[in-house]
């Protein structure tokens, strides 16, 4: 599914209209019509019931006046609350205004506080709300009868459905900066927007559902849309090959840098999750100090490095390392390393110098924001995968502004750095070099807890060990990482309680179940 920014959705209604000759109207209806055919869908026959929408002054307000009058054509009994003046509806939007007005449907003019909370006083009588106020392009926080009319429809117990976004949420960046509604169901119109899948954006969406309102596929297609969100037709496709007559070097073999005292588990998940992830050959960098410790997984391998006298990895170790990576695809460096400054000239050596893909994670990425200059145009791919404080680190801004604005701070720094960046958290961020963007929809809050990074680390580490080129390799891991966790999480009945060793060990069944799925 592609995801549209509110500007690029400007520009694609007025493609569809100007190149087109499509009416606004035409796109209106169509908009209007779907929503209605998606709310009955979802929650039955409106017939004989009343259905409040709320509706402001743009062209979300046009739709709600659209969907109002197709309700009233099934039989049911809407109540438009209108938000704005009679005389700030414009274009397509007081026409629809005028076509209401000439049916029996109850219009009630809300500009207050004092006129919602007189309009409402059947409100006791609703069986479903429509929220048609505001839609894509919102940044500033609701207020007045807005804020008033937000707070009455969270009180409400019934469903509520949002036209395009719920009032109050950003869609680019899914953020709010005030009160926003909670929907039960979202129709988006046209084309996906990121908004509601990221941040607090999907906790505030509910289900979504993309609502076709005749815009060209052609004119989709002209606007160059990089952002998709990952979906399982697409994204089974990226499972690797495997080869009947296969042995365990036809599957790829990775070294992991990772570890260091009290963080030897870091490797230990790191590695076990490449396997589970199909990688033929797993091989742990050991220092003397763990050589014991990493034999906890017989069928990972290790690589014994020099004594340096001290338990964590050194600049010493270069050359070792840079001979161990000989015959290997892909090298996993930094979940649990620490970040002394021996520690940090390896890291650093590695990234500049190492030609095979690099996945980068956790203390490797602190020690490579200490010194950002190093970070652009590597010899070799590269695949930073930051949780928001990394990122925050490495950009050296705030974690708020990095949560604020997930999309262009991943994209910009992919760009700017020629590195795919994966951006974790709620809807992680997968940003290429070329611009590219994936969100992904999989995963839980249960995954809140110590060494999932780890794990991911190893997936995505042990699909390039397979062959996959790093992008597919990065989409697929992210998804698959969320799909393990949304099992663990439905079959315990609570998203909580689950470990990453145990969703290391899921990631077989997460995989077969995306293989077997039904592709439409």
């Amino acid at each position: 599914m592609k995801l549209a920014t509110s500007a690029q959705m400007r520009a694609l209604d007025n493609e569809a209209c100007k190149r087109y000759g499509i009416p606004g109207l035409v796109l209106m209806e169509n908009a209007g019509r779907g929503i209605v055919d998606r709310l009955v869908n979802n929650f039955g026959l409106p017939t004989g019931r009343k259905v409040a929408v709320f509706v402001g002054p743009g062209n979300n307000g046009g739709d709600g006046l659209v969907i109002a009058r197709h309700l009233y054509q099934r039989g049911a009994l809407p109540i438009v609350f209108l938000l704005a003046h009679p005389e700030e509806m414009k274009g397509d939007a007081a026409t629809n205004l005028e076509i209401v007005r000439n049916l029996a449907i109850d219009i009630r003019l809300v500009t207050n506080t004092e006129d919602l909370a007189s309009a409402t006083h059947d409100f006791a009588e609703i069986w479903l709300i429509v929220d048609a106020m505001f839609g894509t392009g919102l940044s500033r926080a609701l207020a007045g009868h807005y804020e008033a009319a937000v707070s009455l429809i969270d009180g409400f117990s019934g469903p509520v459905v949002a036209v395009d976004v719920p009032s109050g949420l950003n869609s680019d960046s899914g953020q709010t900066t005030g009160p926003c509604v909670r929907a039960d169901l979202t129709v988006t119109l046209g084309v996906g927007k990121p908004g509601l899948l990221i941040t607090t954006g999907s906790g505030f969406a509910g289900r979504i559902e993309v609502e076709d309102i005749g815009i060209p596929p052609e004119a989709v297609k002209a606007a160059n849309i990089k952002m998709t969100l990952l979906e399982a037709a697409v994204v089974r496709k990226l499972l690797p090959t495997r080869q009947p007559a296969g042995h365990k070097g036809t599957f790829g073999h990775l070294l992991v840098v990772a570890g260091s005292a009290g963080k030897t588990g870091a490797a230990l998940l790191c590695g076990h999750a490449a396997l589970r992830a199909g990688c033929g050959l797993v091989t742990l960098a050991a220092l003397p100090a763990f050589a014991q410790i990493f034999a906890a997984i017989p069928e990972i391998m290790t690589e014994p490095l020099a004594d340096s006298g001290n338990p964590w990895f050194a600049s010493s170790h270069f050359v070792e390392i840079l001979s161990a990576l000989q015959k290997k695809q892909v090298l996993a460096i930094g979940p649990g390393i620490g970040t002394r400054a021996t520690t940090g000239d390896l890291v650093i050596r590695l990234y500049q110098e190492s030609k095979v893909p690099m996945v980068v994670d956790a203390d490797a990425l602190n020690i490579l924001a200490a010194q950002p200059e190093v970070l652009r145009n590597p010899p070799a791919p590269r695949i930073l995968t930051p949780h928001p404080g990394e990122m925050a680190r490495l950009i050296g801004r705030s974690t708020l502004k990095v949560q604020a604005d997930r999309l262009a701070i991943a994209s910009t720094f992919a760009c700017d750095n020629q590195v795919i960046v994966v951006l974790k958290g709620a809807g992680s961020v997968i940003a290429g070099p070329d611009g590219s963007l994936a969100l992904n929809p999989t995963g839980n809050c249960g995954m809140a807890t110590a060494g999932m990074g780890d794990v991911l680390t190893g997936i995505i580490a042990g699909f390039i060990a397979q062959g996959l080129q790093p992008w597919p390799a990065a989409c697929l891991a992210v998804y698959i990482h969320g799909l393990a966790g949304d099992r663990l999480a439905a079959n315990l009945g609570i998203q909580m309680g689950f470990t990453a060793s145990e969703l290391a060990n899921e990631i077989p069944k997460a995989c077969s179940q995306l293989g077997n799925s039904d592709p439409k």
